[in-house]
């Protein structure tokens, strides 16, 4: 059965991840954290991965993150508005516990996973789901029997593990969404399955990322 491998990555940090402020379609950049990731994990895949095709969102902080890689791997990158992280609307720009504060109701369907559930102009967990996993299916389908790259946002991530887990929407995560990770996955007509999950191996200060570091 031929398949595509993938390996789905989260863009580096931002100053509103440690914020814990809400990004959605908001464009917010890197951080020097998040571009020492960047690099970092674009050394690793560089030294070890062969990729045919890098794919990213088009919001800046996945953009750069993609940038990196497709600088240090030479190959090419597309840019697919399908990765964009789950739209939050008028919840976009506000911390988790603005949130809490002034909209009671609204964070308390937010905390149970309802799956109809939509921020005030924004995205549901059902849209969501659609959106990119049909996005991600397209993308796999163009090259089966090859390594493929998808630079995206932890909602994305999200969908795209509990689509190779068999986990519901409404489930509680129990599994890491890191920035920066890189988390495996193999597609074939029959969907997604998890080869590795949340790899950061190549963040860590002992790690040999390539022949001239060794």
């Amino acid at each position: 059965m031929q398949a595509t491998r993938i390996i789905a990555v989260r863009h580096g940090e931002t100053a509103w991840n440690v914020a814990t402020r809400i990004q959605g379609n908001l464009d917010i950049g890197l951080n020097d954290k998040g571009r020492w990731q960047a690099r970092r994990l674009s050394m690793a895949l560089a030294a070890r991965e062969p990729i045919a095709a890098i794919y990213s969102s088009d919001l800046l902080r996945a953009r750069d993150t993609a940038r990196a890689i497709a600088d240090a791997t030479q190959r090419p990158l597309h840019l697919v508005e399908g990765l964009r992280e789950r739209g939050f609307g008028q919840f976009q720009g506000k911390t988790y516990a603005e949130i809490e504060a002034q909209h009671p109701e609204d964070a308390l369907r937010w905390r149970k996973r309802d799956p109809e559930w939509a921020p005030p102009q924004g995205e549901s967990l059902l849209a969501l789901r659609e959106r990119v996993l049909g996005t991600a299916q397209a993308l796999a389908a163009r090259h089966l029997d090859e390594q493929i790259v998808l630079v995206a946002h932890g909602g994305v991530m999200d969908m795209l593990y509990r689509a190779a887990a068999g986990v519901e929407l409404q489930a509680p995560r129990t599994w890491n969404l890191g920035n920066a990770a890189a988390n495996r996955l193999l597609w074939s007509s029959e969907g997604f399955s998890i080869v590795g999950w949340s790899d950061t191996s190549h963040l860590d200060d002992n790690a040999v990322l390539d022949e001239t570091t060794a």
